[in-house]
């Protein structure tokens, strides 16, 4: 994988730096990316034919298995709450999906050991010739490609940094703060819960990481935003970290990253942002906010 850059960038009269893994390929970027680096050698090893994973209908872990999987020339299988109107007239990250080959089914129609540990797999199963993968590749297997996240950074710092990273399932938080434990240039690795509330993304740092010491610490947003809600403050936050910084973000995480990074003052430390990718949503999350605000155009 080649190394993404790290770009200073200006924001409210403030320098950070912004770790840009949107930039590592044009087809499969961001900490997707990084958590797939397992499935390579496998792949090959195992002789895999398939690979099948669930969650949402529009999630950024979908569409990287199945560009993985079209370049793999392997199927891949997904379950989802079927959302019909959505399946009627597919766009962002489902659109493609569905263009490339990936094969949509409905959750109620998973194998049973699957229905019965979802909430809980922390690691990739084998039946077969086939690799089940958990939601949102939140898998033990994932910490390779972050651990070498983890050098990148360790071998570009020259000064003490924060690092700043929002989370869904958190895995790429966790395992960076487990790699870079040891780097004293790090001052700490913070991130903020936006699938959920604090008590939900430490259960899942536990899932793969039951030694609490190796977490990264986990900061308050000012509010509780509901997952891929609008919200006009965060798409204002968004429009106007674009301008000032240059630099596209993805528009569900970050905003709330942001609104996070202001309320605990982080923009006065040395801080390193993690660009995680999933720009291809941003299609369909503009379009909810234009259905709601009608001052957006």
């Amino acid at each position: 994988m080649p190394h993404s850059p790290i770009c200073p960038a200006r924001w409210r009269g403030k320098r950070f730096f912004v770790k840009r893994d949107d930039l590592i390929n044009p087809l499969i970027n961001g900490n997707k990316a990084r958590k797939l680096q397992f499935l390579y050698p496998l792949v090959k090893a195992h002789k895999l034919k398939r690979i099948v994973s669930y969650g949402s209908m529009q999630s950024n872990a979908m569409y990287a298995l199945t560009i993985f999987a079209k370049l793999q020339g392997l199927e891949f299988h997904y379950y989802a709450r079927i959302n019909e109107s959505l399946l009627a007239n597919p766009k962002g990250n489902l659109k493609v999906a569905l263009f490339f080959g990936m094969k949509l089914f409905d959750m109620k129609e998973a194998p049973n050991f699957l229905l019965k540990t979802k909430n809980t797999l922390s690691t990739t199963i084998q039946k077969g010739d086939t690799l089940y993968i958990p939601e949102g590749i939140r898998c033990k297997e994932a910490e390779d490609g972050i651990a070498m996240l983890a050098l990148e950074i360790e071998r570009w710092a020259r000064k003490p940094i924060n690092i700043f990273l929002p989370s869904g399932t958190g895995t790429t938080a966790l395992y960076l703060k487990k790699h870079l434990r040891f780097c004293p240039l790090i001052n700490e690795v913070y991130t903020v819960a936006c699938v959920a509330d604090n008590s939900y993304l430490q259960e899942q740092f536990s899932m793969l990481e039951p030694n609490t010491t190796l977490h990264p610490k986990i900061l308050e947003p000012p509010r509780r935003y509901k997952f891929a809600k609008p919200y006009i403050e965060l798409y204002k936050l968004w429009q106007e970290v674009k301008k000032e910084s240059g630099i596209i973000f993805d528009l569900i995480y970050d905003p709330i990253g942001f609104a996070t990074i202001l309320h605990h003052n982080l923009l006065n430390s040395n801080l390193l942002y993690i660009h995680q990718g999933g720009l291809l949503g941003n299609e369909t999350m503009i379009e909810r906010y234009k259905k709601k605000f009608a001052t957006i155009s």
